[in-house]
């Protein structure tokens, strides 16, 4: 069950670190922090209309998968199983 257990932290860490850059990278709708990075590759992956679509379903898809692993490990630490 340890194992189980790293596995979900391991998950939960690059899911974050993921989702940061991910959300980092969207474009700017004005004066938010994405804005602050300027150009490079947030503005351009902004610039295209689909891929900014693929960024959004990629960005939910990492959300999802950070919430699922989340609530899995509330759920373990919930029921007696932590490391």
């Amino acid at each position: 069950m340890k194992a189980v257990l790293v596995i979900l932290d391991i998950i939960v860490v690059i899911a974050s670190v993921l989702l940061t850059l991910l959300i980092l990278m969207h474009k700017g709708k004005g004066g938010g922090i994405s804005d602050m990075f300027g150009g490079g590759i947030g503005s351009n992956a902004g610039t295209s209309g689909v891929a900014e679509k693929n960024l959004n379903r990629i960005t939910v898809i990492v959300a999802l998968i950070w919430l699922a692993v989340i609530i899995a490990l509330g759920l373990l630490a919930r029921f007696g199983y932590t490391l």
